[in-house]
């Protein structure tokens, strides 16, 4: 049985992970519910696989972000769980994601070929994996090997940025999973993709 590749992410309501020049900072900080629940899917992950983009922004912060000052309880979970958690980064131009060995934190660098490797890693033993980025995702989703999408859609419209989803060859049907409102208007949908 393969294992089980989850797609999350947070997007605006117009469908963009970052807006223009990759700001992030539309989403502001999550409430603690929302914080909680991705949280949850991170600690029920035993892999984490990152493009080089995503890698660079959370790894900019995690590996301290519970010796921040004012970091929460919540924060300081996540930051440990993060450091803990296997990660894999994919990335075509190594020398801005680091060399192997260079990235730290349980994390190993794959600079060959993303769809060959997410197979390999999908066929192995093990629990749930996400994957984080949206080249490196619309690469999986491409070749089929995201089984569920977790999308926060948050109450704010940016015109344009990175789409949380990338142009696909094919339709990919979806049953959905789970609708849940969190504060602030934010809204989960979580769909799996059908087989």
């Amino acid at each position: 049985m393969a294992r089980k590749l989850i797609f999350g992410m947070n997007q605006t309501l117009d469908g963009y992970i970052a807006a223009p020049g990759d700001d992030i900072g539309w989403s502001g900080p999550p409430s603690d519910e929302l914080f909680r629940w991705w949280l949850d899917q991170e600690l029920a992950s035993e892999l984490t696989l990152y493009g080089r983009k995503l890698w660079e922004t959370m790894s900019a912060y995690w590996p301290t972000g519970d010796q921040q000052p004012g970091a929460t309880p919540l924060e300081a979970e996540f930051a440990r769980n993060w450091r803990d958690t296997p990660k894999v980064v994919f990335s075509s131009t190594s020398d801005k994601a680091g060399k192997a060995g260079e990235l730290g934190w349980n994390t190993r660098l794959v600079t060959g070929d993303a769809v060959a490797e997410i197979t390999r890693l999908k066929a192995g033993d093990g629990g749930p994996m996400t994957i984080g980025g949206a080249t490196l995702a619309g690469a999986a989703v491409r070749a089929g090997l995201v089984d569920e999408y977790a999308v926060a859609t948050h109450p704010v419209l940016v015109g344009g940025g990175t789409p949380f989803f990338a142009a696909l060859d094919s339709q990919v049907h979806l049953d959905l999973v789970e609708t849940r409102t969190f504060p602030g208007g934010v809204v989960l949908t979580r769909y799996a993709t059908r087989r």
